[in-house]
């Protein structure tokens, strides 16, 4: 689809490839499987091979790549030979002439064991909040709604919606209406992690009269 003259595609999970204002920027590669080669930047959220999937950045990335993931990523990424970025949350980077911002990500919810849940807000996963042209996106991360969310503006939220490691159907509405995004995108679903089912049950719980487009995988 697109959005304000900026190009935005989903291959599926948590992976979009945003395009306009002359760059091309690639959020969580997995499961890629054609040559894109065209990546001007890649935004990883977190370790976790869904989101960090060395073989798909090898596909979507060029020798003149950026690499922009959380400081606990570097080992995995030090031998792909492109420039790497290392980020945590609240930090305000310029890339590209892009500007980029990092913001919490985190699990308050949801438990692999007693206690531990699987995204510790202690382990320095990050959202980000980007510009490409004159579009402001967010995009999450493996998330629970947060506090920090009330303090974020955006005109485009990608937000995950299958539960179990991230956001409800009901909790991504709470957090859609607490962002006023102009457009909203669910995520993190058809990848054996939760259904569109999900994405269309979070799209019938957001009030009546803000956007949500469910996009169709291209991959």
């Amino acid at each position: 689809m697109e959005y304000k003259g900026i190009s935005i595609e989903w291959l599926h999970h948590d992976c979009f490839v945003i395009k306009g204002a002359g760059v091309t920027i690639f959020t969580d590669p997995y499961m890629v499987k054609e040559k894109y080669n065209s990546a001007d930047m890649v935004l990883v959220t977190h370790d976790h091979y869904d989101h960090l999937d060395v073989d798909s950045i090898k596909k979507v990335a060029k020798k003149s790549t950026v690499l922009v993931a959380p400081r606990d990523c570097a080992e995995k990424l030090s031998g792909l030979g492109m420039e790497t970025i290392p980020v945590k949350p609240d930090e305000v980077k310029i890339i590209r002439n892009v500007t980029i911002r990092t913001v919490m990500s985190y699990n308050t919810n949801k438990f692999r064991a007693q206690g531990e849940v699987f995204h510790p807000k202690e382990k320095g996963n990050v959202g980000y909040v980007f510009m490409v042209g004159n579009v402001k996106f967010y995009i999450t991360g493996d998330t629970d709604f947060i506090p920090e969310m009330s303090r974020i503006k955006a005109d485009v939220a990608l937000l995950p919606v299958s539960g179990t490691y991230v956001m409800t159907p009901e909790e991504a509405a709470e957090a859609a209406k607490t962002i006023k995004a102009e457009l909203t995108i669910p995520m993190h679903y058809g990848s054996g992690i939760g259904t569109v089912e999900e994405a269309r049950k979070f799209s019938k719980l957001v009030p009546k009269g803000m956007r949500v487009e469910i996009l169709d995988s291209i991959e």
